[in-house]
């Protein structure tokens, strides 16, 4: 994830605000300034995600997924094109009828620190909104990124029993990290649960 500001919309003709353009937010990289677009994700974009994963995984910032995992999960995922290439991800996740998961947040390692990672995450949280989630969660290691939108530490599961006893029954390892199993330790030392109330 990446430091900075952003946000501002521009609606388009297939409503919600997609694709998103930062209104007041063009970056600069040298002496250049670019107005990066949010989106969408595509499948064609699937194989510039996957290499900024690799990346990230290679530094044990970001757990890898499977490719065909990127595949089915494309419509979940939201991007940042600038000069037509991909340079920025995440994707929102619902875990429950209120609660989401951002996940796979990530950005071109020479573009960071120019706000692409919080436009992006801007656009999880409206997207959120949107459909109706009250919780989003995070597992991270970028606390002070996360914190900027609002994102708190927590202990424990916050969900009610009943919810908790649906939850245990699903397969998702976001659900296992939001749930704080044992069974997912192993692949979360070191990284904070945070969530963030809508």
């Amino acid at each position: 994830s990446d430091s900075g500001n952003g946000n501002g919309c521009r609606s388009s003709t297939h409503g919600a605000n997609w694709p998103w353009h930062p209104r007041d937010n063009s970056l600069s990289v040298g002496k250049t300034r670019m107005n990066p677009i949010i989106r969408p994700a595509k499948t064609s974009d699937i194989k510039t995600i996957r290499a900024m994963i690799d990346e990230y995984a290679l530094q044990r910032r970001l757990l890898s997924k499977e490719t065909v995992t990127l595949y089915e999960d494309v419509q979940e995922f939201t991007v940042a094109e600038l000069n037509g290439e991909v340079v920025g991800c995440g994707a929102l996740h619902i875990l429950w009828e209120d609660l989401a998961e951002v996940r796979t947040m990530a950005v071109r390692e020479s573009l960071r620190k120019h706000g692409i990672g919080h436009m992006i995450l801007d656009r999880i949280i409206t997207r959120a909104i949107e459909i109706g989630v009250k919780r989003l969660f995070c597992l991270t290691f970028e606390t002070d990124f996360f914190a900027k939108h609002g994102f708190v530490e927590i202990q424990g599961a916050p969900v009610a029993p009943d919810v908790y006893q649906q939850l245990l029954r699903s397969y998702d390892e976001g659900i296992a990290e939001f749930l704080d199993l044992e069974s997912v330790k192993p692949n979360t030392l070191g990284n904070t649960r945070m969530l963030k109330v809508l």
